[in-house]
């Protein structure tokens, strides 16, 4: 029986662990410490190009794509697997992503692995076949029926934020949709996709080739051969709009489909009949995992006739956060992932003081904390929208607070962003924030507290926030292809 609470190292290809054929490896860092912790192989554009082989091979030979019975039996044994060894994993999840060690007991680690079964669930309950009925055409009746089939080889490009999530968020439903898979992980975070490839080895039948993992320190070279390659038909990419960008030019040269989960810049809209004293205290959410989270609401809108005493409430609560050592199940924020990372909030928090931003809390490297790449709960007031720190995604513990006049006001504002991500509502009348949210153009909205994740729960964003939707039976008919069949009547 294999240790999982030693790391694995290794690449998985064709059902084997392998080091990098030209036997480089790379530091994996503790963000929290800044110690290394362990090495990762080092994969080039030769490892990628055996890896894809061996998942085009996969696809076309064997009888992975057709057998859906042996395909819910993987994926069970799967997610029971990951059951029985998560509390390494929870160990290996704080140590290289920085995670607060409470998250993994949500969307950093249990809920995610409990979220599996439900994707297994859909191999039987998917509409994978309909009738259309009967239709008349140049003189003959036919009767027609639709597939659902499985898109072929999907290469999974996932962040350092919330590994696992995204890790089986992508690999879960493409394997139960009949794919093989080619995931490369973010350098920051390799042994969360080890991890699961140690599942799969040690756990399941799922044949050599069906699932592979390709790691390696420099993103670019092996993710260019990846998103360029004619056997790979689709690419599911999270990330930053930025790299969203390069990978759907990219793409194009083989008009593979691309699905792109990126960047937002969501609000937290308080309406001016809201109850304050319950609404504002989750403001501080932003600062949840160092504020490392696409959909975090990283804009709070308050009304103008109220806002002093918003933003008072709002400052007690960013001066008391919890954050330091993951390890401490009473800390919210842990580190950012690495020291550009770091330097990056910090950059945009010079920047929103330099455009004329109130500083009310943080700001800079906290002085208790003398190890880790950590940044201090940080809150802006007197905000304006046009501001660089109220337009771009930061992806650090840092709120602003942005002013506004009427309702009509803050849906302009909530709307004037190149994202469309997710956000939240706040008000005394859920009709009030019903028909505000309505004309809100973003993939996803909490009001008056309620969540809307979950593994039915579509999840994507409008605008440069993305293309495509994961999770939810959405998610899961993005790795599908359309047939349409005629038949004589």
């Amino acid at each position: 029986m294999t240790d999982f609470s030693t790391p694995e190292t290794r690449m998985y290809v064709d059902g084997a662990f392998l080091e990098a054929r030209s036997g480089a490896t790379f530091d994996n860092v503790n963000p929290a410490t800044e110690e290394v912790i362990g090495q990762v192989a080092d994969g080039s554009s030769a490892d990628m190009d055996a890896a894809i082989a061996c998942a085009r091979r996969a696809f076309d030979e064997t009888s992975w794509s057709t057998d859906p019975s042996f395909r819910k039996r993987c994926l069970e044994q799967l997610q029971a697997g990951l059951e029985k060894e998560k509390e390494a994993l929870r160990q290996q999840t704080v140590a290289e992503v920085g995670a607060p060690i409470q998250l993994t007991y949500g969307p950093q680690g249990d809920s995610v692995i409990a979220d599996l079964a439900w994707v297994a669930e859909q191999i039987d309950r998917f509409e994978w076949e309909r009738e259309l009925g009967r239709h008349d055409f140049f003189g003959m009746s036919s009767r027609r029926v639709v597939w659902k089939e499985p898109i072929g080889v999907v290469g999974a490009i996932s962040p350092w934020n919330f590994p696992l999530q995204v890790n089986l968020a992508k690999v879960g439903p493409a394997l139960a949709a009949g794919n093989t898979v080619v995931l490369k992980p973010a350098p920051d975070t390799p042994w969360n996709a080890t991890f699961i490839a140690r599942v799969v080895a040690e756990y399941t039948d799922i044949p050599p080739g069906v699932f592979n993992v390709v790691t390696a320190a420099d993103p670019a070279e092996v993710g260019e051969v990846l998103i360029s390659d004619p056997r790979v038909d689709m690419i599911s990419f999270t990330g930053s709009t930025a790299v969203g960008r390069r990978i759907m030019a990219a793409g194009s040269e083989t008009l593979k489909k691309v699905f792109l989960e990126l960047g937002g810049k969501s609000v937290n809209l308080i309406l001016d009949d809201a109850d304050f004293s319950t609404a504002l205290p989750g403001a501080a959410t932003v600062c949840m995992h160092g504020g490392q989270g696409c959909a975090m609401t990283t804009r709070l809108l308050l009304p103008r006739s109220r806002y002093e005493e918003g933003v008072e409430t709002v400052k007690a609560v960013f001066e008391a956060v919890p954050y330091g050592d993951p390890m401490d199940p009473a800390n919210l924020q842990g580190p950012q992932i690495s020291r550009r990372q770091q330097e990056r909030v910090l950059d945009y928090v010079r920047k929103g003081v330099e455009e004329g931003a109130t500083l009310l809390v943080g700001g800079g490297v906290p002085d208790h904390l003398s190890r880790g790449f950590f940044v201090e709960p940080t809150l802006f007031g007197d905000v304006d929208n046009a501001m660089t720190i109220a337009q771009e995604e930061i992806f650090g513990p840092v709120l602003v607070v942005i002013p506004y006049d009427d309702d009509d006001d803050a849906v302009r504002i909530s709307n004037d962003s190149i994202y469309g991500l997710s956000g939240a509502i706040a008000s005394g009348s859920e009709e009030r924030a019903l028909k505000v949210a309505r004309r809100i153009r973003t993939g996803t909205l909490g009001i008056n507290g309620g969540m809307w994740f979950g593994p039915d729960s579509p999840f994507g964003g409008y605008k440069q926030s993305g293309v495509g939707r994961e999770m939810g039976l959405e998610g899961f008919s993005e790795y599908l292809e359309t047939k349409s069949i005629g038949l004589p009547a």
